[in-house]
C-alpha cells in the first residue's frame, strides 16, 4: 500500500473530501471487512503521528462530558461537581456538557493533559479510527478529518484500498 505523506495533510485533505465521503459510504457497505481493517490502520497511524506535537483536538474541539466523566475529573480536582461544572463547563445545542472555552482548560503548553489519567471518554477513545464511529458517524468522521492528522491519515489509507 502507499504511503501517506503528512506534510501540507490538511489541504490534501480538504481536496479530498468528497473522496472521503464515498470512502465512508463504502465502509459502512462492507463493514466487517472495515471494521478488520481499523485497528491495524489506527497503530499504523499513530506510529507515525504523535499527538503531543499536534494536540489540534484540544485546541478546536470540546469532548462531550458525562455524568461519569464529571464525577471522576470533579473527584480527580477536588472540587464538587457543581463547582466543577460551573467553572469548566456549559451544556451545548444537543444538551451535552462541553468545556466553556477553547483550548481546552486542562491542555498545557506542552500539550500534555493534566487531567490525562481521569479524561473524559470521548478524549480517551478520540478520534474514534479503531472502532466503528469512525464509518457510522460520517459527518463527525469528515469533521475530525479537518483537525487530526490520524483521521486523515487513516482515511487516506481506506480511499486507496475501498475505492
Amino acid at each position: 500500500m502507499s504511503e501517506v505523506k503528512l506534510d501540507n495533510w490538511e489541504k490534501r485533505g480538504a481536496e479530498h473530501e468528497k473522496q472521503y465521503k464515498r470512502v465512508l459510504q463504502n465502509a459502512e457497505k462492507n463493514k466487517n471487512k472495515t471494521l478488520k481493517q481499523l485497528p491495524g490502520l489506527h497503530e499504523e497511524a499513530f506510529s507515525h503521528i504523535d499527538c503531543l506535537k499536534c494536540a489540534n483536538c484540544c485546541k478546536s474541539y470540546s469532548p462531550r462530558f458525562k455524568t461519569p466523566d464529571i464525577k471522576r475529573i470533579s473527584k480527580h480536582l477536588g472540587m464538587k461537581e457543581g463547582d466543577f461544572i460551573e467553572t469548566y463547563l456549559f451544556l451545548d445545542t444537543d444538551g451535552d456538557y462541553v468545556t466553556q472555552n477553547k483550548p481546552c482548560p486542562f491542555l498545557g503548553a506542552d500539550n500534555y493533559c493534566s487531567i490525562y489519567e481521569v479524561r473524559p471518554s470521548d478524549c480517551h477513545r478520540f478520534p474514534y479510527t479503531d472502532e466503528d464511529v469512525f464509518f457510522k458517524r460520517p459527518l463527525i468522521t469528515l469533521k475530525n478529518a479537518s483537525f487530526c492528522p490520524a483521521v486523515y491519515y487513516v482515511l487516506e489509507k481506506l480511499r486507496v484500498t475501498l475505492k
